[in-house]
């Protein structure tokens, strides 16, 4: 399959599927006698696989990782466990930090509701956002 009739089968564009064998994401395919790229038909399923798992949240890397495995007639499911317990744990990180700034936000709405721009001196920088620092319970 040439590489046009890939990008329109896959719905990715040519740029996509060269980026894509370049990183090692497919293998570099055989060539027709004109020198062109002739995909075999599976590799419509391996790029089906790489924007499932870029959708999961998986990198790159992360998903060259899991290729690899299979590629080398291994089956992936317990590293794909492990990534998947790792984003779902950054994740939880990220969620955390997330509602601890939404914390310290609401604080300083607060504080610039309160705020009389009149009475800011010249020697503050901005008194909403002084001292937030010292709150912050990271």
């Amino acid at each position: 399959m040439l590489i046009g009739d890939l990008a329109a089968t896959s719905g990715l564009t040519t740029k996509t599927i060269r980026f894509y064998e370049q990183t090692g994401l497919l293998p570099e395919p055989p060539r027709t006698p004109g020198g062109y790229r002739d995909y075999p038909e599976r590799t419509t399923q391996r790029l089906a696989f790489i924007r499932d798992a870029q959708g999961a949240g998986l990198t790159l890397a992360e998903i060259r990782s899991v290729l690899a495995l299979r590629d080398a007639g291994a089956s992936p499911c317990t590293h794909v466990t492990a990534l998947i317990d790792q984003h779902l744990a950054d994740i939880d990180r990220r969620l955390t930090e997330l509602r601890q700034t939404r914390t310290v936000l609401r604080a300083l709405a607060e504080r610039a509701a309160a705020t009389d721009p009149a009475e800011c001196r010249d020697t503050e920088i901005c008194r909403i956002l002084a001292g937030t620092n010292s709150e912050r319970h990271y």
